[in-house]
């Protein structure tokens, strides 16, 4: 008799191998029997018509903070997220003493656009150190599993003080000091090591973060405890100003640790060619057995705008500027007044407050070519006929004017591709997922509250890529399946989840193909103190299902907590991530 059997389905397994019909069988938490006919069991779920998929190990999330308040980690649970990673970027809120606590939440603020007001409300400071960090996760009940990484900026705070700060150089002794930390979170059960060397992370007073101009030798020698652990990836985002510098110091620390190191990729409108000289660079790195690997984007990474949101193309000017702060209704009521509309479309975008912007963000402030109505579903990939600059000429009136009308519309918000849109399409992401030397990450869920929202793009890439797309070709579901779910697993030694087999943890979906709709971005008030950030709805999860539980059905939690904290080297997180020889078939790396 088993616990579950999941009946008639349409199995995609999460191998790369091709769909088939039959049961799933359940008992105990794991997955007792896949294909044919199963026997009877305590409970059937008919899934008919349904694909049947592992859950999804998302593995670039910013879930951090909303860890410690949140136990659904809404809204990646919503789109069938059953692994969230989290540390990433370089930001985190450990190790920390007390009188640097408010500095990392003004980090994670300025990076990561998570509200210092919500993180002083829903942090309990409960922990100083990175293994006392941990055992506050473990001991709060959740939906889905959880696994972290080490942070750099708040380690390097840690151990430097105001020195890490005004980005000093670390000593010798500094250095020492921080890999020996390190080692400690690996030994607590980190998956690995983050740091952040871009200029598009700042804090919210606009000064760069403390690890952004680290050198080679404070980079090799903190990733060094990853070789002396034997476990971990060490995770970079990179403006890559000197490529040649970056590459020499990756594949240094590749080759003295043999551990896999990784690093964000996208294209970019001021060196559109950026990503294909790295993934070169990368593949070369790969031949020589070294594991390096390109984390990518399922599709744009793109700013949303409108009213409340945390930029538009009017915040930087000063007569906007001066009822940002009022109630979302209350500023959409003001700015329907002729006069206010007048005067912010006369104005000029305020110099001081666009220095103040990251560099990407200061494009939104003027590129109406680069911004696009969403719609409902909304479009991802928008032909060019649906910018406002388009539009605009087409009713032959200013760009300005066209969106300042758009965002007055109840929740009608605007979407400015920043990263991966430099043709106007989608071939070079498709081109990326195709490439066996990239890893789907970058959903950023939890981050970026009140500008974008990307924990959805789970559902994106079978909706999208496996179903909708026209402006290009699609690709297999198999394929698209095995993406988000067995490789992203694999590669941070995941082993007991990401595929459909016998023997492994019960982590699945139940998906009507058809019937999968994401809905157009909302902004909500349910964070703590009050903060709103947003989220994107779902239709057509029937089920989801955590170590054997349905944790939702049609949409709706079932009030079940399996979910935990899951440590490398225990509970099912190996102490390896597979090196580029495994890619095709990780299980031969399996201990």
């Amino acid at each position: 008799m088993h616990d579950i059997v999941i009946r008639g389905g349409t199995i995609i397994d999460g191998s790369g191998n091709p769909s088939f019909s039959g049961d799933i069988a359940i008992e105990g938490g794991r997955i007792a029997a896949v294909g044919g006919k199963q026997g009877p069991a305590r409970r059937d779920i008919d899934a008919a018509g349904l694909l049947v998929t592992p859950g999804w190990v998302d593995v670039h999330t910013h879930y951090d903070g909303q860890a410690m308040w949140d136990q659904l980690l809404a809204p990646s649970c919503w789109h069938g997220v059953t692994t969230v990673m989290f540390g990433n970027c370089g930001v985190g809120f450990a190790p920390v003493k007390k009188h640097h606590r408010g500095a990392l939440m003004d980090l994670m603020e300025g990076v990561e656009e998570i509200p210092n007001p919500v993180l002083a409300a829903g942090l309990t400071w409960e922990w100083e150190t990175f293994p006392e960090f941990m055992d506050a996760l473990e001991r709060r009940p959740r939906a889905i599993d959880i696994a972290a990484q080490a942070a750099h900026l708040p380690l390097r705070v840690y151990v430097m003080g105001d020195r890490a700060v005004r980005r000093e150089a670390a000593t010798a002794d500094d250095i020492a000091e921080m890999r020996r930390l390190t080692i400690e979170a690996l030994q607590s059960g980190a998956f690995g090591f983050t740091t952040s060397r871009t200029d598009s992370h700042k804090t919210p007073g606009g000064e760069l973060v403390p690890s952004r101009n680290a050198d080679a030798d404070e980079l090799v020698g903190i990733g060094s405890a990853l070789g002396a652990v034997g476990s971990g990836a060490f995770g970079m985002n990179s403006d890559f100003d000197d490529e040649d510098y970056e590459l020499a110091w990756m594949t240094k620390l590749a080759r003295q640790t043999g551990r896999p190191i990784w690093f964000l990729l996208t294209d970019r409108y001021e060196d559109p060619q950026r990503w294909r000289r790295l993934l070169k660079a990368t593949h070369a790195a790969r031949a020589e057995g070294l594991s390096l690997t390109a984390q990518i984007a399922g599709r744009p990474i793109g700013v949303m705008m409108g009213v409340g949101t945390a930029l538009n193309p009017f915040t930087v000017r000063p007569s906007y500027k001066a009822i940002e702060n009022l109630p979302i209704e209350e500023q959409r009521a003001r700015l329907r007044d002729p006069q206010l509309r007048r005067r912010i479309l006369a104005e000029k975008p305020s110099a001081a407050e666009v220095s103040k912007l990251a560099q990407f963000r200061q494009l939104v402030t003027s590129r109406f070519d680069k911004f696009f109505v969403m719609g409902n579903p909304p479009d991802y990939e928008p032909a060019p006929e649906k910018s406002v600059a388009a539009i605009a000429a087409r009713e032959g009136r200013s760009p300005d004017e066209v969106a300042y009308d758009y965002i007055l519309g109840e929740a009608q918000y605007l979407y400015f591709p920043v990263v991966n849109y430099t043709v106007g399409d989608h071939e070079p992401i498709r081109e990326m997922l195709n490439d066996p030397a990239c890893l789907l990450g970058l959903s950023d869920g939890g981050a970026h509250c009140t500008s974008i929202v990307d924990a959805g793009v789970p559902t994106f890439m079978l909706m999208h890529w496996g179903r909708d797309r026209s402006r290009g070709p699609r690709l297999p579901l198999e394929h698209l399946v095995k993406r988000q779910a067995s490789e992203t697993a694999d590669f941070f030694g995941l082993t007991d989840r990401g595929r459909l087999a016998q023997g492994l943890r019960a982590d699945v979906n139940l998906i009507d193909f058809d019937g999968l709709t994401v809905q157009k971005p909302e902004l909500v008030h349910d964070m703590p103190a009050g903060g709103r950030r947003f989220v994107q709805r779902v239709k057509g999860y029937e089920a989801t299902l955590v170590a054997g539980e349905p944790i939702f059905e049609r949409g709706e939690h079932t009030g079940a907590l399996p979910g935990r904290l899951v440590r490398a080297g225990r509970n099912g997180g190996a102490k390896f991530a597979h090196s580029p020889k495994f890619a095709h078939n990780p299980l031969a790396a399996a201990e």
